[in-house]
């Protein structure tokens, strides 16, 4: 059985939950938004999932940064300010009263069209905002089996992949051919053969006590991933960001994804290489989660 890097137990709480769109706040099965929405025609705008943890929105500024430097990428203006939208994502919690294990999905799409065509002129609306809190904690097990697929990592000049765009197709091909080759999740190239990233998390591998990732410039700048890399930088753990491609992942002495919900995932496979280490991965791990505190 796959075991993903999103896996959870469900939560009875989260049938109560009231979710916001536009500042309104729905029941969990009424929420809805138009066919006539940007995001549903198109995948047309650009999101954040924030995880709120003791109390605390983790690493909130630099969601909201890259939801509005993704937004301004798509030459999409979000009407209200980042001061306004973190109060907005106040009161949805407030108004749900959550203080712990939550994730929250921030999506905003371009808005209304009179008619569904993607040119956005016809838009007829200012973008949709939805606040969707849940309880959700990842259960992910460590171990991940990865697969290389022949999807590709797009390039700024086809469908930028460092935008964090609703239009998701790109890693769900990848996803689905992880899965039917038997992988937990797929890790990707880009044109020239280099790895970039899995198909919803970051990738990490170590060799030689060096930690190596991609140089960013094919895959989303994950905030898991910024704080990784600053982590070993504060601790004198050599790390690169740099070209490498399969032949040396396969070499790896440990390997790591990172994501938002799944936090530090070890890698234990890729194409049937087996990767058994974890040690400099632990050591990295503690310091993050000392972060969360």
């Amino acid at each position: 059985m796959n075991k993903g890097t999103h896996e959870y137990e469900s939560d009875p709480r989260n049938k109560d939950i009231k979710i916001s769109i536009n500042g309104e706040m729905f029941a969990r099965e009424e929420a809805k938004v138009s066919v006539f929405d940007s995001g549903f025609l198109l995948g047309d705008g650009v999101w954040e999932g924030i995880r709120l943890h003791n109390g605390k929105l983790c690493f909130l500024d630099e969601h909201l940064t890259r939801l509005y430097d993704g937004a301004k990428s798509i030459d999409m203006k979000i009407e209200k300010s980042v001061e306004e939208m973190k109060q907005e994502i106040e009161n949805v919690l407030n108004i749900n009263e959550m203080k712990d294990g939550v994730h929250l999905r921030l999506i905003v799409s371009r808005g209304i069209k009179a008619t569904p065509y993607q040119d956005p002129k016809v838009t007829i609306s200012d973008p949709t905002i939805v606040i969707i809190p849940e309880y959700k904690e990842s259960i992910s097990r460590d171990g991940l089996r990865l697969i290389s697929v022949d999807i590709k990592r797009g390039t700024s000049e086809t469908q930028d992949p460092r935008i964090n765009s609703l239009s998701k197709h790109n890693c769900i091909q990848a996803c689905i051919a992880a899965a039917e080759a038997g992988g937990d999740e797929a890790l990707m190239l880009d044109h020239n053969g280099n790895v970039t990233t899995c198909n919803s998390t970051n990738f990490f591998m170590i060799k030689d006590n060096e930690v190596w990732t991609s140089t960013g410039e094919y895959c989303l700048p994950g905030i898991t991933r910024k704080n990784i890399i600053k982590i070993c930088k504060e601790n004198r753990i050599e790390i690169r960001e740099k070209d490498f491609d399969l032949e040396d992942t396969y070499a790896a002495d440990e390997a790591f994804v990172t994501g938002t919900f799944a936090g530090i995932i070890t890698v234990s496979e890729i194409d049937g290489h087996a990767i058994e280490g974890d040690e400099i991965t632990s050591k990295i791990r503690r310091m993050y989660e000392q972060k969360l505190m």
